[in-house]
């Protein structure tokens, strides 16, 4: 084997390694980006994950709050029932008799028999 060919073999793969190694400079930076959203997803996960626990917790609470609710005073699931729940405690009818007028401070009939209809 003469010196040129040995020359050329150094020269090719002095080529081979500088490509090698540009490849492994373009890997090196995928693999830190990929790092970087690794790391923030980990982070926004985990604050996800914080804010689903809260969320869960005041929703078991306003539950048990709103059933608390419920059986201490009674009151009708929807928001009809409870405009008119509210309109009667304002001194106003409520049955289909005489709907919206006031009620003299005294118990109507009739509407405490539509809430008795509408309990659960």
């Amino acid at each position: 084997m003469g010196n040129r060919e040995i020359f050329d073999q150094v020269s090719d793969m002095e080529k081979q390694i500088g490509e090698l190694y540009e490849q492994l400079g373009d890997l090196k930076g995928k693999l830190s980006d990929l790092l970087e959203e690794n790391h923030r997803l980990a982070h926004e996960n985990h604050h996800l994950r914080n804010h689903l626990d809260n969320f869960t917790e005041e929703s078991v609470e306003n539950e048990q709050k709103q059933s608390d609710a419920k059986q201490q005073k009674g009151v009708f699931p929807g928001e009809g029932y409870d405009n008119l729940a509210r309109l009667y405690e304002e001194g106003f009818h409520i049955c289909s008799l005489e709907f919206g007028s006031p009620r003299r401070n005294e118990d109507c009939i009739f509407c405490l028999d539509f809430f008795d209809k509408t309990k659960l």
